[in-house]
C-alpha cells in the first residue's frame, strides 16, 4: 500500500519527542549485531532483521526489530485472529509496523505507557486495532 508521506517537519519534531523511544530500539538492535542482527532502513525507520530469539516484529520509536528477513509479507489482523473479521483478512507487516511508527512519533515517551494501558499486544488494543486499520487502507492511524 502506498501510503501519503508525513510532511518532514512533523516527522522531526515527533522524532526528537520519541527519542527515547528509539534509543532503546538502537540499543537493542545494536546488542542483536553480534548474534546476526543486520540494520536496514525502511519507510521513514531503521529496521532491524534477523533479530535473534525475536518472534514477529516490535517497534521502538523509529526503530523496528523482527525476526525475518523482510517485512514484506501478509499476517492476519488483530480483528481476524479474534473472530471479529473473517479469518483470511491480511495486512502487510511493513504497513502494520509503520502505523505504530507514526503513533510513536505523535505520543513519544507516552506511546509504551498508554500501549500497555490499552492490553499491551492484544486484539482489543486500540492502538493494534488502527495499525490494522491503517495498514488496510492507508488511513487511521490514529488510535481513538
Amino acid at each position: 500500500m502506498n501510503h501519503a508521506p508525513l510532511p518532514r517537519a512533523w516527522w522531526w519534531i515527533g522524532a526528537c519527542w520519541t527519542l527515547p523511544n528509539t534509543l532503546l530500539g538502537l540499543l537493542a538492535g545494536a546488542l542483536a549485531i553480534p548474534f546476526g542482527a543486520r540494520p536496514y532502513a525502511v519507510a521513514g525507520a531503521l529496521a532491524f532483521r534477523r533479530m535473534p530469539r525475536f518472534r514477529g516484529a516490535l517497534v521502538l520509536g523509529c526503530v523496528i526489530l523482527h525476526c525475518g528477513e523482510t517485512l514484506d509479507f501478509p499476517a492476519p489482523t488483530y480483528a481476524a485472529r479474534c473472530g471479529d473479521a473473517p479469518r483470511n483478512q491480511c495486512v502487510r507487516v511493513a504497513d502494520h509496523e509503520h502505523a505504530h511508527v507514526l503513533q510513536y512519533l505523535a505520543f513519544g515517551p507516552l506511546f509504551l505507557p498508554l500501549y500497555f494501558l490499552c492490553g499491551g499486544v492484544s486484539a482489543r488494543n486500540p492502538f493494534e486495532r488502527a495499525a490494522d486499520r491503517y495498514a488496510l487502507t492507508g488511513k487511521g492511524w490514529w488510535p481513538w
